[in-house]
């Protein structure tokens, strides 16, 4: 039996999805395990090419179960969205299924979250402003709905009744518009009509396929350096994209993870405000985020690009317990005469640092470099190890040694079979 963690290893946008769905073929179940819509799994396939915000990535295999687990923080309106889309390709739903313990995002939170972004002024931490911090911060207060509160409308009306005083009085503070409970409640009748056969208590179902020994994949979305405790705090997401709470967001006991595998691109990217040590902000950035396409897959927004960390890497490998490293976007960097990893750091007084530091030091430091001779050739198209150009093994084996993780895959292109396979 195998239970697997997919997690990103860096700021997110690594190509978690490309890699679930290279691996789900011989997996029985993907579960999604935590965030909403804030963020998008790009997947070229058969089917064409596509970027899912909810529905997990193995969602193309047909046989494979995949649920949107209890972690998750889901805007029904996307999802239908998402649905729509999917099915006009041609791509069977039928084992798609809804925790009942995942909480909605509410129009209000939408609302909120974009207001809230908006008064931080210079301060701005680059929400997406999909109301997914405002959702999550409900469900700590436990006040939010959840999807199998749609089951049961009348309970559903009174948490609706009990919330909008409260979120009325923040909307007045903000010279905003109050919503009516009326209105929400015919939207959430909406989404209980569309949605409520999908929604029911899937720990059941996962535990009897844990118990059978099926091979599972859980999906992380964003990566290490945007979690709410080991990231770039405040710049982060508001949940726990780590391998660790794969367990809680899935329902599936810790010990049964027996594989965590981390997506790191051959470069880095991230979106938003905060800290990014080795961003180029030059010709040579340009130039990797017109070639690797670097633009959100939820905002359109321009992603930083820089040079690969290694600092990152090894900090995410430690806090994910990473058993395998799989990297994506070789190809990007098949032109380049000169490419360059970032080993450490350099403080304000001049110090080396290897680690970490806190998000305050972080935004100060100046990144150390390696510098490796680029290999000028194409590696699409390239299916084993040992046919990659000797310059990217040699690039490819550091990364290694420093983040003390072996690498199993190699992604050289967006479809699915444009995969090095190592295990």
């Amino acid at each position: 039996m195998t239970v697997t963690a997919v997690v990103g290893v860096q700021y997110g946008d690594e190509g978690k999805g490309r890699v679930v769905d290279y691996l789900a073929h011989t997996s029985r179940m993907v579960i999604r395990f935590q965030g909403g819509d804030n963020a998008g799994h790009t997947i070229v396939n058969q089917f064409g090419t596509f970027r899912l915000h909810l529905v997990p990535s193995g969602i193309f295999h047909p046989g494979t179960a995949c649920v949107i687990g209890t972690g998750t923080v889901i805007n029904p309106d996307t999802l239908l969205t998402e649905l729509s889309e999917l099915s006009a390709a041609g791509v069977s739903l039928d084992s798609l299924c809804i925790s009942d313990r995942a909480h909605l995002v509410m129009p209000y939170h939408k609302l909120l979250d974009g207001l809230e972004e908006s008064s931080r002024g210079a301060q701005k931490i680059g929400t997406t402003k999909r109301g997914i911090g405002p959702a999550y911060q409900d469900k700590a207060a436990r006040s939010g709905l959840r999807a199998g509160d749609l089951h049961h409308l009348d309970y559903l009306r009174t948490r609706l009744e009990q919330n909008a005083p409260r979120i009325n009085q923040t909307l007045e503070y903000y010279g905003e518009p109050a919503v009516h409970v009326d209105e929400l409640f015919e939207i959430c009748r909406g989404w209980a009509d569309k949605l409520g056969s999908r929604i029911i208590d899937t720990l059941p179902m996962v535990r009897s396929a844990v118990e059978r020994g099926e091979t599972i994949l859980l999906e992380g979305q964003l990566g290490v350096m945007k979690d709410v405790d080991w990231g770039t705090y405040p710049f982060v997401t508001s949940s726990h994209p780590l391998a660790a709470y794969g367990s809680i967001g899935a329902g599936i006991p810790f010990q049964k993870i027996t594989r965590v595998i981390g997506v790191c691109k051959a470069y880095a990217t991230t979106v938003g405000a905060g800290p990014f040590p080795a961003e180029l902000q030059d010709e040579i950035g340009t130039r990797i985020r017109e070639i690797g396409r670097e633009y959100g897959a939820t905002t359109g927004r321009p992603r930083r690009c820089g040079w690969l960390d290694a600092l990152v890497v090894r900090h995410a490998a430690w806090i994910n317990g990473l058993t395998d490293l799989a990297i994506t976007k070789l190809d990007v960097l098949d032109g380049f005469p000169e490419i360059k990893m970032c080993v450490a750091y350099r403080d304000k007084t001049g110090g080396r640092i290897e680690t970490i530091p806190d998000p305050i030091a972080m935004e100060t430091v100046e990144p150390i470099y390696e510098t490796f001779t680029g290999w000028r050739s194409k590696t699409v198209g390239i299916r084993r190890w040992s046919d990659l150009p000797s310059e990217a093994r040699v690039f490819l084996e550091r990364l290694e040694k420093l983040a003390d993780v072996p690498i199993r895959y190699v992604s050289v292109g967006p479809e699915r079979d444009a995969m090095i396979d190592r295990s």
